[in-house]
């Protein structure tokens, strides 16, 4: 058997919070991990849409990240980003 190399193997305490809520048009479903991994930024996981980004205050304010890591329209990816202001560490 070829041995495998590992760029990293760690195991970390998370918090990780699961919410779900309704907008407008649609229901999100989402697990939000915290750890000090990505340099405080959280992993948001979108449950319904399978989709995940790693998401800081920084990223919120880009325009069109939201829209293009979650393949939402406008008015979707607006409501998604307005809750996650309150929740992703500033």
């Amino acid at each position: 058997m070829k041995e495998r190399f590992f760029l990293y193997d760690d195991t970390e305490d998370t918090k990780t919070r699961f919410v779900s809520f309704v907008g407008e048009n649609q229901r999100f479903d989402l697990a939000i991990v915290q750890s000090n991994r990505h340099y405080g930024k959280s992993l948001v996981l979108d449950m319904q849409g399978s989709r995940f980004a790693i998401i800081g205050p920084n990223d919120l304010e880009e325009e069109g990240y939201v829209e293009f890591a979650f393949q939402l329209n406008e008015e979707d990816a607006e409501e998604l980003r307005s809750f996650l202001m309150e929740v992703v560490q500033f």
